[in-house]
């Protein structure tokens, strides 16, 4: 049977656009409303599979209505968003309350976007419908700043003086796409701040990238950031691939920094898992820790093998926990996982993986 679809945007243009967009991709378009008031009883009377929702519109926002329909009844939610710093961290708030995809819409060229077959609605859309909001992690609120005192560490890429160089530092390596937002959330806050340096790729556009660090490094003991050129992966440290730019580990002698850098699309995505998870393998070895995350399709799983032959320990997280249980099945299906775990082990795991005599 087709996906049903509900789409809920003040715009009459947008909502007309959107509509022949998902019907072209063959997704039914059962409910359309220029708001959430307007759009409840429909709702009621024929519920959709996945809602589409604006974020900004007339006497209910959008995010006040997901938290409702969460409450009331869960439903996988794709938002439509703004590139704007206000549109990306209001999407950030939309996916920590439950939505599990999104789209963006420019400010200018609204109208190119709108009948661009490739910007991505009918794939969010597709992916919100095979999510399990089940395994949904719950939100975690925001450390107390007295947890984390002296928590910023320095950005640029400084050599370490040769005593302290070694060859013995762990990486740990993430990837992560649909439902990612919320697992990594999970993951992250539950590690301490002497955790081994962290990589991340999470598919998501550019903008959005740095937003969703900002977000968690309130929530999280180790510093978050969007990664730049030339950052060093130390203790402590989580870096996220920013959106729209693929991201590499680069070793120099015993330290190890990453190289972020444009490129074609790989796996259909930039950034790619599967482009971190080949450099990790390739200068991490089996100094390095990977993991593959919920997220629909196949990034990240040739990466993970690459890794696991490099003699790296890896895992995926398993079907029961993931959101959508598309990226980890194929690793699995690989080979390239070492051990599958649930949701709730990963971060124990990560710690005891990372603390341990390397592999000889």
């Amino acid at each position: 049977m087709a996906i049903r679809a509900a789409l809920i945007d003040d715009s009459a243009i947008v909502r007309k656009h959107l509509a022949e967009l998902l019907e072209r991709g063959g997704i039914e378009v059962s409910i359309t409303a220029s708001d959430p008031l307007f759009a409840w009883p429909k709702l009621q009377a024929d519920w959709p599979d996945v809602i589409v929702l604006d974020v900004e519109m007339p006497r209910m926002d959008g995010i006040s209505f997901l938290h409702k329909l969460m409450a009331e009844r869960p439903t996988p939610v794709v938002m439509c968003s703004t590139l704007t710093e206000a549109g990306c961290e209001t999407t950030m708030q939309a996916m920590a309350a439950g939505a599990v995809g999104f789209v963006t819409k420019p400010k200018l060229g609204l109208k190119s976007f709108l009948e661009d077959r490739s910007n991505g609605l009918v794939d969010a859309v597709k992916a919100a419908a095979r999510a399990r909001l089940s395994a949904m992690p719950p939100r975690r609120p925001p450390l107390p700043e007295a947890v984390v005192p002296g928590k910023t560490l320095p950005r640029p890429a400084m050599p370490l003086p040769s005593a302290l160089a070694q060859t013995t530092h762990r990486v740990i390596a993430i990837g992560a796409s649909t439902g990612g937002v919320q697992t990594l959330e999970s993951i992250l806050t539950a590690l301490p701040r002497t955790t081994a340096g962290i990589v991340i790729v999470q598919h998501m556009p550019e903008r959005f990238t740095q937003a969703f660090a900002e977000r968690l490094n309130t929530l999280t003991a180790m510093e978050v950031a969007e990664a730049r050129d030339g950052d060093r992966v130390i203790d402590g440290r989580v870096l996220i691939a920013p959106g729209g730019r693929h991201m590499k580990l680069v070793r120099s002698g015993a330290q190890y920094h990453v190289e972020v850098s444009d490129g074609p699309l790989v796996n259909r995505h930039k950034p790619s898992v599967d482009v971190l998870f080949r450099s990790v393998a390739q200068c991490a070895g089996r100094n390095a820790i990977g993991v593959i995350l919920t997220g629909m399709g196949d990034d990240g799983a040739r990466g993970l093998l690459e890794m696991q032959r490099a003699q790296a320990r890896t895992a995926a997280q398993d079907e029961a926990s993931c959101v959508v249980f598309g990226m980890p099945r194929e690793a699995i299906k690989l080979g390239a996982a070492q051990e599958v775990l649930p949701l709730a082990d990963i971060a124990r795991w990560l710690q005891q993986r990372s603390t341990e005599p390397l592999q000889r």
